[in-house]
Order: structure tokens, then sequence, then C-alpha cells
């Protein structure tokens, strides 16, 4: 049976376990997006008894950018940084991924200087300006910045990329039919307002090579006439098949914390839906702070890993407190 401290072998790569430390925005970079001294040591501080470690949403482009001290990956002068993280958190652990991001219609031109793109002109939930919609060339654009993004973060020495497809960015924008009207080949249909995405991943499993490709899900917007789980389903299938290893299971346009799910684990239901369709590893994840509950959800075959966010925030050493916990010291 497998438990909470068990190894996982992904592509080649050897958890020590199925503890996820899952992306959290520091605001711990400079304005221009480079990695800090505090950056680095708020990682080292927490990767030591970690399976995977996810570095928290990097910016592929400016207009993406979402808050003012960012992380940034949309420019080759921010290798440098990225590597220097890299290493030290190799020091301690493998493996290490990147999340890559673009906010679409929740960034802001008071950040960006900007105005915000997404597939429609309509706000998005937790945006503060009406977007403009994309044009094929701007698709195109967005595209490029993603695999350019993927390029950097491999030659930054990460293990992987994460794509981040949830909490109501842009490629949670384009599967969501609250946020995607448009008329053409990316919108219109399930199958159109999954193109983007998927051509996303595409791209970045073919400039990675063997390294990890995962994916964060918005698998619900649990919004009336939102992205459902039943299609989700779907999209999941379609990841794997174009070679994600991962699935990292959140919520949608709802975002990460949805006001009306308490307790433990709340997003574990959506991740075991998501879980019956695929062969490859799924992370459960929301406001899980027991060891025993991750354990526990492990053990019942429910996640494959678990990814605990607020409490590793709060508690630097909750890795290293559970590993000795489940093993009894």
């Amino acid at each position: 049976m497998q438990s909470l401290l068990s190894t996982l072998k992904v592509r080649g790569f050897q958890l020590k376990n199925r503890i996820v430390m899952p992306p959290m925005a520091t605001e711990l970079a400079t304005e221009e997006g480079h990695v800090t001294d505090e950056l680095i040591e708020h990682y080292v501080n927490r990767c030591k008894y970690l399976g995977l470690l996810i570095i928290e949403h990097s910016y592929v482009s400016i207009e993406g950018k979402i808050s003012p001290r960012q992380l940034g990956i949309y420019n080759d002068k921010l290798i440098d940084g990225l590597k220097q993280l890299v290493n030290e958190v190799h020091k301690y652990m493998k493996p290490v991924v990147i999340q890559i991001n673009h906010g679409g219609g929740k960034a802001s031109s008071k950040i960006t200087g900007i105005k915000p793109i997404a597939p429609s002109p309509i706000m998005v939930p937790g945006g503060v300006e009406e977007p403009k919609e994309m044009t094929l060339e701007d698709i195109e654009r967005v595209l490029e910045a993603f695999e350019k993004a993927a390029k950097r973060a491999i030659e930054a020495g990460f293990d992987g990329v994460e794509i981040h497809g949830a909490h109501g960015f842009l490629l949670n924008q384009f599967t969501s039919p609250i946020t995607n009207k448009r008329l053409d080949a990316y919108g219109r249909t399930m199958e159109g307002r999954f193109r983007f995405p998927l051509e996303v991943v595409e791209k970045i499993r073919k400039v990675i090579g063997n390294k990890l490709l995962l994916y964060r899900l918005g698998a619900d917007d649990m919004m009336p006439g939102g992205l459902t789980i039943k299609e989700s389903r779907i999209f999941a299938a379609k990841l794997e098949s174009l070679g994600v290893d991962i699935i990292d299971v959140s919520g949608g346009l709802c975002g990460s914390r949805p006001a009306h799910l308490t307790g433990q684990g709340y997003f574990i239901p959506l991740a075991e839906k998501i879980r019956e369709v695929v062969e490859i590893p799924v992370i459960g994840v929301g406001g899980i702070k027991d060891p025993e509950f991750a354990d526990k959800v492990i053990r019942e075959g429910r996640v494959d890993l678990v990814a605990i966010g607020r409490e590793m925030l709060r508690d630097p050493k909750w890795a290293e407190k559970a590993v000795n916990k489940l093993k009894g010291k």
C-alpha cells in the first residue's frame, strides 16, 4: 500500500515521498522579476524533506504580470538568478520545477502599463479592468512566450515546468465558457475552448525534452455556466495524451480558496474525479494541515501526491515534522 512516505518514479525522476510544496506567490522577487536572496532562503528553508517542489508562478511576458514583485521568466536576463535558485535547492532535493503563467484578463495596466488581454473582452472574476480580446497574432505571440519561458526554465536547470491553467488566469480563461465567448477556432465549442491550452502543452512538451511536465488544472469553475468537472475529465485525458506527467488539480475561476468549501482537502474530490480517467499521477490540495490526513488520502488511493500550501508557509519545518511523525520518531 502506498503512503505519504512512499517513493514515486515519474519520467525517470525519483520522488523520495509524496509531499509537494505547491506554487505560492511570495512577492520576494525584485520589481523586474529577478530572484533575490530572500526568495532563495524561502525555498531552501522548506525544501529538504519534500518529494516535489513547485516554485511559484513566474510570468512569461510583461502583459501577463499579476503583482509588483512577482517572479519573472520573461527575459533571458533572469536565467542567472533562476539558476542560482535551482542550484541552492538541488543541494537538498530533486525534483524542483517552476510554474509558468500568464495573467490574461486578471492582469492590470496599473502594474504592467499595458491593457490586459484575454480570450474575450469580458471582466474576469478577480480582475480589475475589462481586457481586450486577443487577436490570432496575440495568441501566437503568447504561445511563443510560453515556449521561450519553458526553454529558460530548462536552461536554468529546473527538472521540469508546471503550466498554470487554474485560478482564473489566462489558460483557464480559455477553457471556461464564462470568459471565452470567441466564435473562431479558439472558442465556440468545448474543443475550441481547449485548443489554446493544449497548443501550449504540446509546444512545451517538445522543447523541454525528457524533463517533467505538470499542468495545474482548474477543474471546476464552481460558477453557473462555467467549466465543469465533466468537461475537465475530457481535458485531462487530452493532457495525458500530449505527454503531461502529473496533473495538479485545483479550482478554476473560483480560485484556490472558494468560500463555500471548508475542511481539509476540499479539492480532493475533484482530484479523484480526474484520477479516474488518467494513468498519470494526480496531486490533491486544499487547506490540508495534518500529516495523518495527507497520509490517509494517499493510502485510500484517492490521490497520488498531496500539496501542502499555507501550512508550509506558516511552518517551514512542516514536511520534516510530518515525515518524523509518520515514521513514529
